[in-house]
């Protein structure tokens, strides 16, 4: 079975060769991608730019995009035929190659990543080793966590005035080299597709703008998300260890937290607000200068974006993911739940833009007059339909959230000022 196949039905007049060849999977890279970076542009507003209003979910957005970041070459990998010939790339770089060039751009953002955070989290690591060392007895998880401590100290211990200056010193740089870069790490998808001349829906120069202003989007509404649902299960376990008279693990009530998940939800909602609109005026102004310039490949376009999709255009897109959560973050009054749904609606009008792209680039035939329809694979028959199918698709979108909970374990998003 030639590949696509089994996911592609054919209409009126199409080459016997075509099928849609990019399915989930190649949906799912520029979405995951693009909240890799979006959520590190969060991060930097307060190392950065010195927001100090948003210095709690600053370090958890940080986190999560370390979290994320492993899962950004996931799908492609899952797409290959030949996965294994994927470390070609890293291992035989070159500049005349947009897919050469995101591995060399993947990497040294990686590094950056790891980097800030390393010495976000250099003084927790010694802290708690000191404080590990001092224990008269020690389990044996409390002796695996000193040693482990001990090894991402990489041997620096200061910690004076001077030491931690210059570690917030080394976080603002590296946070501003990095927003570049993480622009550019999700821009390069925009531009490979913006770049194939054969494809009269991909290639536009604002591609890659629009990548990246989505990017930033998707990844603040996931940050919302994921910080509410956080706060969530740390009240929930304040509440029950009160309940049992046990002290908690944070000096914190319950009631503080509510006060604090509101004050940094509503601020956060603030910039995605900002960022969405220009999102969708760009997106927009696309859409529009194709119709005034109304070039050879106008009429096919025309079909497909106002008549094959345009209840996934201008419905699922642009009504429920972008114009309904704008509505929701624009009443006054904004609610932490008013703030989570604005956000899931949001991350589902990026994915659909995604999928728009994607998808519908691949809706019409190179004879320009016929079209395919792409039917997503729900019970895997074979590995083929596995990975480019709903399993595969959901094995992507969950491991983000296994690794930001070990994660968590090394890195805690929610350190007790106080108790420091």
């Amino acid at each position: 079975m030639v590949h696509g196949e089994a996911w592609t039905v054919k209409e009126f007049f199409v080459l016997p060769n075509e099928y849609i060849y990019w399915s989930i999977q190649i949906v799912l890279y520029p979405f995951m991608t693009g909240l890799v970076a979006g959520a590190f542009v969060l991060s930097s507003l307060y190392h950065v730019f010195g927001v100090e209003k948003l210095k709690d979910i600053a370090r958890f957005s940080l986190v999560f995009s370390f979290a994320l970041l492993p899962v950004a070459m996931m799908p492609l990998m899952l797409h290959l035929q030949q996965p294994l010939r994927g470390t070609y790339v890293m291992l035989t770089p070159h500049f005349t190659s947009a897919i050469s060039a995101f591995g060399i751009v993947f990497m040294t953002y990686a590094c950056i990543v790891a980097s800030e955070l390393w010495f976000v989290y250099r003084q927790h690591f010694v802290e708690t080793v000191h404080v590990l060392r001092d224990k008269p007895q020690r389990s044996s998880g409390e002796t695996l966590r000193m040693n482990l401590y001990s090894a991402l100290t990489l041997g620096a211990w200061d910690l004076s005035d001077k030491a931690l200056h210059r570690d917030h010193k080394a976080v603002t740089w590296l946070a501003g080299l990095g927003i570049p870069i993480a622009c550019f790490l999700h821009g390069y998808a925009g531009f490979i597709f913006g770049s194939v001349k054969a494809n009269a829906l991909w290639m536009t120069p604002l591609m890659p703008v629009i990548f990246i202003m989505s990017a930033v989007v998707s990844g603040i509404a996931l940050c919302i998300v994921c910080y509410i649902v956080t706060m969530e299960i740390r009240k929930w376990r304040i509440k029950r260890a009160w309940r049992k008279k046990h002290p908690g693990a944070c000096s914190l009530t319950a009631e503080e937290l509510r006060g604090v998940q509101a004050f940094e939800v509503k601020m956060t909602s603030r910039y995605l607000l900002i960022f969405m609109v220009l999102a969708v005026v760009l997106e927009l102004l696309d859409i529009i200068f194709r119709g005034y310039t109304a070039v050879k490949s106008w009429d096919i376009l025309r079909e497909v974006i106002y008549g094959i999709d345009f209840t996934k255009i201008f419905v699922l897109q642009y009504g429920i993911g972008n114009l309904l959560p704008l509505v929701l973050l624009l009443l006054p009054g904004l609610t932490v739940r008013r703030a989570a749904i604005a956000s899931m609606l949001v991350l589902f009008g990026v994915f659909m833009m995604r999928w728009n792209v994607v998808i519908g680039g691949q809706a019409f035939s190179l004879t320009f007059s016929g079209f395919m329809h792409y039917h997503l694979p729900i019970i895997p028959h074979n590995m083929e339909t596995f990975k480019e199918g709903l399993t595969g698709a959901l094995l992507v979108m969950g491991t983000p959230f296994a690794l930001f909970y070990f994660l968590n374990k090394i890195f805690p998003v929610f350190i007790d000022e106080k108790a420091r």
